[in-house]
């Protein structure tokens, strides 16, 4: 396939997935829980690019290889409420998640954040307009993450407390995306992919400060996905791949092997 044509396609696919992320966010499913575990947030933690979806949770692509539903399986909660959903935001996570928390939830993880700064537009530019261009995005990202995100999270952190005062609260970060320098030839440029890794550091000091604040846990997963990043040799992320809404999203493994033993060391 020609280059142009490839990115026309890549381009339509990134489009399509960001409409339907908007819907994905709002889809139902929040069910009160009388007490447990409640999974709240976003693609990373709802297991998007794990595979085996539960059909019942429509487009919020919630699997049972993310590390929400493996720790259930392993730690049997008396109750498990698996809400985290492909797209959401902070203002998702209040307007559609957090009803599934009652004063009986006694844990309770988050990864939230991604989308509010941008995640996938961010992405798309990187893969399809160059370095100048991305680097121009992640900056964008990157003063809103600063600026910004911080009071989103708040709102989200105090209305966790709100309603589940009796759990214990981890709040999870994003892994660096790219080995730099790595085994990829081709793709974008290695300082396309050091930028990128920099705003998931820069989300990450933004969420731990605000952690800080509440008294809650955080999991730091990027040092568990040392050495398997896009172009390592051992990928526990998806570089761009279709379906294209499982592009940069951890594989099983990085669930498996990242994801679930940063949040079971802190749940």
């Amino acid at each position: 396939m020609p280059g142009s044509a490839l990115k026309r396609l890549i381009a339509t696919a990134f489009a399509t997935a960001a409409l339907a992320a908007g819907a994905l966010a709002v889809a139902p499913g929040a069910q009160a829980s009388s007490g447990g575990y409640v999974a709240l947030g976003d693609s990373y933690s709802s297991g998007v690019g794990s595979g085996s979806y539960i059909s019942s949770s429509g487009s919020c692509y919630r699997s049972t290889l993310a590390y929400p539903y493996l720790w259930q399986q392993a730690h049997a909660p008396s109750s498990f409420g698996f809400v985290a959903c492909s797209g959401a935001t902070t203002t998702d996570v209040l307007n559609n998640q957090i009803s599934a928390l009652s004063s009986g939830t006694t844990e309770v993880s988050i990864t939230i954040g991604g989308n509010d700064a941008g995640f996938s537009p961010t992405m798309q530019t990187c893969v399809l307009q160059g370095t100048s261009a991305c680097l121009s995005a992640v900056a964008t990202a990157e003063n809103y993450i600063n600026t910004q995100l911080a009071s989103r999270l708040d709102a989200v952190y105090s209305a966790i407390r709100s309603h589940a005062p009796n759990a214990h609260v981890v709040v999870l970060d994003y892994p660096h995306l790219y080995e730099v320098p790595g085994s990829c030839w081709f793709g974008i440029s290695d300082t396309s992919r050091t930028a990128i890794n920099g705003a998931a550091d820069d989300l990450a000091t933004v969420t731990a400060k605000e952690v800080a604040k509440y008294g809650y846990s955080f999991g730091d997963v990027r040092d568990a996905f040392s050495g398997h990043e896009i172009c390592s040799g051992d990928s526990w992320l998806h570089s761009t791949t279709w379906p294209i809404y499982e592009s940069y999203h951890p594989t099983s493994s990085g669930q498996s092997g990242g994801y679930l033993p940063v949040f079971s060391a802190n749940a």
